[in-house]
């Protein structure tokens, strides 16, 4: 019995709405959540610097950590001069503004990466995980590779300029992807507006607090259903983001990068414009959630006669809004009994959906329960009743 593998659906339908998106960003990128397909691709995957848009992948090795039970959200984090906002590379960086020698919560370390875009945040939250920024960049270099990002690479934890700061806007989307869906319970956060962090030691950071609290994401204040995820500038690389928004039930996950517009108001505007291009000009069709029951699969030599087949992963497909319906079919291949014994999550068959005949999106079928095998009398019943015609 094959065990469970990560699903991949084989998108075959053309959307058709690629050609006709044009931005002034170097590079876009849009894909729809459930099914996977590509909507808009424009230098897609070119590497480019990230900037700060770098720190989701800090915080996605982060949450690894809490979603592990090695650290709490109260659990508090010390601050080294490596952190310091005295130190001159945080003058025009972004930063919650911390100082040596004092804690941080790491619910406040989130928010300030979310919210501030804390590039002393990302230093404290390197040096805990890996006892230094440079070591914490293999770290990140492994959950990228581990999530099928091949191409980034990493040079700091922060997004400050680097040589080996570099991710393409498909990379980006395939990180926003694995945030939303893997942790689900710490998502919520990026769609936090306002962060005053409490805790400044100096009078300096005091001020600075008071005039530093919104988010630099501005979509979320511009168009309902957004919900994060990071934005990003450099001097060098202009602006970008990866954001994600859930409409009428609908996610698109979308990043911009090489944006030189006027501020993040301007970059907010048109990855707007970016989204709302995929919610007018495609539509979805949904047809299996994870857990739902698709088939009863009989089970030779099983404890229980049956096991049920279900998917991990939403099963659906992207097309165009005017796009014909009609000729879609959806085939649940399996093998017929299946051998026990069978894990739950085991591979039990695959679902192939067709349009006129073309296949369009494949995904496995998975075990949605245990079972397992009989104690060698039952075996020996079972083949009695075989051959005096039963099953």
């Amino acid at each position: 019995m094959k065990k469970k593998i990560t699903i991949v659906l084989a998108i075959l339908f053309t959307t058709a709405a690629n050609a006709n998106f044009t931005t002034k960003a170097k590079s876009a990128f849009l894909i729809d959540y459930d099914s996977g397909t590509t909507i808009v691709a424009k230098n897609a995957d070119e590497l480019m610097p990230p900037s700060s848009m770098i720190k989701l992948m800090t915080l996605a090795v982060l949450f690894d950590e809490i979603k592990a039970g090695n650290l709490k959200m109260d659990d508090r984090i010390p601050v080294s001069k490596n952190a310091d906002y005295n130190d001159p590379k945080w003058y025009p960086a972004s930063k919650i503004c911390l100082s040596q020698g004092q804690t941080i919560t790491v619910r406040d370390l989130i928010l300030g990466l979310i919210v501030l875009s804390g590039g002393d945040a990302s230093v404290v939250v390197a040096e805990k995980l890996a006892g230094s920024e440079a070591a914490f960049t293999k770290m990140m270099q492994d959950k990228a590779r581990a999530i099928d990002m091949p191409r980034s690479t990493f040079g700091n934890a922060s997004g400050l300029p680097d040589p080996n700061n570099l991710m393409t806007s498909r990379e980006l989307a395939t990180l926003a992807y694995h945030i939303i869906s893997d942790y689900p319970e710490i998502y919520p956060m990026f769609a936090t507006k306002r962060f005053e962090f409490t805790e400044h030691q100096t009078d300096w950071c005091r001020q600075w607090g008071r005039t530093h609290t919104l988010n630099y994401n501005k979509l979320l204040f511009i168009m309902p259903g957004a919900d994060g995820l990071k934005t990003g500038h450099t001097a060098e690389g202009g602006y970008g983001m990866v954001a994600s928004s859930n409409v009428g039930g609908r996610r698109l996950i979308a990043v911009i990068n090489g944006f030189n517009g006027k501020g993040h108001d301007a970059l907010a505007a048109e990855m707007k414009q970016l989204l709302n291009y995929g919610y007018t000009n495609t539509k979805n069709k949904v047809f299996y959630h994870p857990g739902d029951e698709i088939a009863e699969i009989p089970v030779w030599y099983g404890r229980q006669p049956t096991v049920v087949a279900t998917v991990e992963k939403t099963l659906a497909i992207t097309m165009p809004r005017d796009a014909d319906m009609s000729g879609l079919r959806v085939l649940a291949r399996f093998p017929d009994p299946l051998p026990a014994p069978i894990a739950q999550g085991d591979i039990v068959g695959e679902i192939i959906v067709e349009n006129n005949g073309d296949v369009i999106a494949r995904t496995p079928m998975i075990a949605a329960n245990r079972v397992s095998k009989t104690q060698f009398i039952g075996r020996i019943i079972r083949n009695i009743r075989v051959m005096l015609g039963g099953k």
